[in-house]
């Protein structure tokens, strides 16, 4: 899989890296930007006890939305890594363990014609 493979309708891991990103600099613009129009009307303790909670609530839900992006992100990077693992190699046994296991399953072929013979 690649980063261009469609995760899901219309979204490819690399839009998703993008988004992630983007959303994270248009959030960071956002609250600055709040921020720098709330403090003017900070002119008093009681002003603050009023506008610093809200200021701190959008920085809580931003950091929460980009929380669930970089999950997001992660989850889907661990399943291109373990789908590119499992698709990278031509099967899960090497050659060898394919010999040793059909010599076991030959082994107990013959031990168990030779138990029923009995």
């Amino acid at each position: 899989m690649d980063n261009q493979e469609e995760l899901f309708k219309g979204v490819s891991f690399s839009d998703l890296m993008s988004d992630v990103y983007h959303n994270s600099k248009r959030t960071s613009r956002q609250i600055n930007q709040l921020i720098s129009q709330l403090q003017p009307l900070i002119r008093s303790s009681s002003d603050a006890t009023i506008i610093v909670p809200l200021i701190k609530e959008y920085l809580e839900v931003s950091v929460k939305n980009d929380d669930h992006l970089v999950k997001l992100t992660a989850i889907v990077q661990r399943y291109i890594s373990t789908k590119q693992t499992i698709v990278g190699s031509d099967s899960l046994l090497s050659e060898e363990e394919k010999k040793q296991l059909q010599q076991k399953i030959e082994t107990a072929k013959d031990k168990l014609k030779k138990d029923s013979h009995k």
